[in-house]
């Protein structure tokens, strides 16, 4: 298959979350052209069906190769758990990034007493389960299914009581138990880190974005499909959304929702 060196990266989500993992894959390859279709006419993606999921995302990255991109990255936890296998083997010469929770960093850093927060769709997949069966050994993962975050970070609640009143119920049964990290087990959650921490006693996050994006970098690299162009790029890709859409996404792409 024939792949320009500088056609676009494909970066695929429901809705606005993936714009935490751009924002990584930017940071990491600055040259790049990067082509964003976030989803939002079906979102949020975490209260579907694993088989409603599979069929929405096989439509989004469809349509990123169909204009090109040399490589999709699925920036949604949720998208990946459902659709990343399926894909792969119906695109077998496409490159198809997935994301996972980032339980494996939080191991390394010593931590055994770990809590994902995740939507109900993740925790619930064979994936998830996988994943904790392989890295989890001598330790305890807990669940921390989080219906409504999704939502309220849409809605653009990044901070302030009512977002801090629902993490402080979110949290409270895990933290009874001792978690001693927490891993954002979806790409929407960066946006709100700074509130998690404020609402955990500042224990450590992970978040999976900077994997995901030094996992491009070597896929990439492996076919000598890394750009040589001076000059990188994002365009955003419309179908459907309404201004504020892409206002929105523009203004968390520019500025850090942590400073």
């Amino acid at each position: 298959m024939k792949t320009q060196k500088n056609a676009p990266i494909g970066v695929f989500d429901s809705g606005l979350g993936g714009i935490s993992v751009l924002r990584e894959l930017k940071a990491l390859m600055p040259r790049e052209q990067f082509l964003y279709f976030g989803d939002d006419q079906n979102a949020p993606y975490g209260v579907r069906t694993e088989e409603e999921v599979l069929t929405l995302t096989r439509s989004g990255v469809n349509r990123l190769f169909d204009n090109g991109c040399k490589a999709v990255v699925l920036a949604c936890n949720t998208a990946t758990a459902a659709a990343v296998v399926a894909l792969r083997t119906e695109m077998p010469d496409q490159i198809i990034i997935g994301a996972e929770p980032a339980i494996k960093p939080a191991l390394k850093d010593g931590h055994n007493r770990i809590g994902v927060l995740a939507t109900e769709t993740t925790l619930a997949s064979r994936r998830f389960a996988n994943l904790v069966e392989t890295v989890g050994e001598g330790a305890e993962i807990i669940p921390i299914p989080a219906p409504g975050l999704v939502e309220l970070i849409e809605e653009r609640i990044w901070s302030g009581p009512v977002l801090e009143a629902f993490l402080a119920k979110l949290l409270l049964k895990p933290l009874s138990k001792g978690v001693d990290a927490l891993v954002l087990g979806c790409t929407h959650y960066p946006f709100v880190g700074e509130t998690i921490r404020k609402v955990s006693n500042n224990l450590p996050l992970y978040d999976g974005n900077h994997g995901i994006a030094l996992q491009t970098q070597r896929l990439l690299a492996a076919k000598d499909w890394l750009t040589d162009s001076e000059q990188g790029g994002v365009t955003f890709l419309r179908y459907g959304q309404d201004a504020g859409f892409f206002d929105l996404a523009q203004q968390l792409l520019a500025n850090s929702w942590e400073e």
